[in-house]
């Protein structure tokens, strides 16, 4: 048996048995620390007082064996294993569960996106081997788009959203929940977040804008239109803007900027080619950046 949890905890002797320590000391500790709280109350003992202790040990376990292991040198360890412990129990924001906690399991991430998908493409291309990161859902607001085709090619499970409940319903936060979702990324999707959806994900949705923010955002500017402004003011340089979505359009925090110079003979098209690169090579790495912080 102790071999199993040397193995299973990839320790050594020495520290399973100082874990072992832990593990009854702590439990010693909340034990009598119950008892403590519970006599300053007078209680009689009986089938209150017995739920109370229960609920008492229960609540205070983490903190004890948390206080035990700083001398006997495993907080590291106990930090973590109490930390997946919390993982499984802990429903987040809006009831979004909080897996990636500690790495225990891979970040779920839905992408959303409206059209052809090419940046969905490439995001699902860096992370197809990854074991710290899965991309488990693309959600689409329009039937006919080209990305569903990419998830069916990747055997990714699709959402197809309706603008009523996903502006005055629910949001799809249910959906989003059963998906274990913890990240959001938008990748060319065209409606505007409603706002139970980003208080849900706090600063875990980000976008990518083809253009260097905050010129050229805002309600109507994406692909085309946006490429079309910078030619016609005759703009030096151009280039993209990854930031967190809040409630306007194109004004949450920037994360990552990256540019490219616009010539007297770019045209909108040429423009674009020029706006696809920088997003194909730097979108999928800066989400990986942000989530090993």
């Amino acid at each position: 048996m102790f071999k199993k949890w040397q193995k299973k905890w990839k320790v050594s002797g020495i520290q399973l048995a100082l874990i072992i320590t832990t593990f009854a000391l702590g439990g010693s500790l909340c034990g009598y620390v119950g008892r403590m709280i519970l006599q300053s109350t007078q209680l009689e003992k009986g089938p209150v007082w017995i739920t109370l202790y229960i609920l008492l040990v229960t609540l205070l376990w983490p903190v004890c064996v948390l206080i035990i292991s700083i001398p006997l040198g495993q907080f590291g360890f106990f930090k973590k294993y109490v930390g997946r412990i919390f993982s499984r129990f802990y429903l987040g924001p809006s009831g979004i569960k909080s897996d990636q906690a500690f790495n225990n399991i891979p970040v779920q991430i839905a992408i959303f996106a409206s059209g052809a998908g090419s940046n969905a493409k490439k995001i699902i291309e860096y992370f197809a081997n990854s074991s710290r990161v899965k991309i488990a859902l693309i959600v689409c607001n329009k039937p006919d788009a080209g990305v569903l085709n990419i998830a069916r090619e990747n055997n990714i499970p699709t959402l197809i959203i309706e603008k009523d409940r996903f502006f005055k319903g629910d949001s799809y936060l249910k959906e989003l929940q059963q998906y274990s979702i913890t990240y959001i990324v938008l990748a060319g999707f065209l409606w505007k977040l409603p706002a139970q959806l980003i208080s849900a994900f706090p600063k875990r949705i980000i976008n990518i804008h083809p253009a260097l923010l905050p010129a050229y955002g805002g309600k109507g500017m994406y692909g085309h239109f946006v490429h079309e402004a910078v030619v016609a003011n005759k703009e030096k340089q151009s280039g993209i803007t990854i930031h967190y979505v809040d409630e306007m359009y194109d004004h949450g925090e920037t994360i990552f900027q990256a540019t490219c110079e616009v010539n007297e003979t770019d045209t909108p098209n040429s423009l674009a080619e020029k706006i696809h690169q920088l997003e194909h090579l730097h979108y999928p790495a800066v989400i990986d950046g942000l989530l090993q912080k």
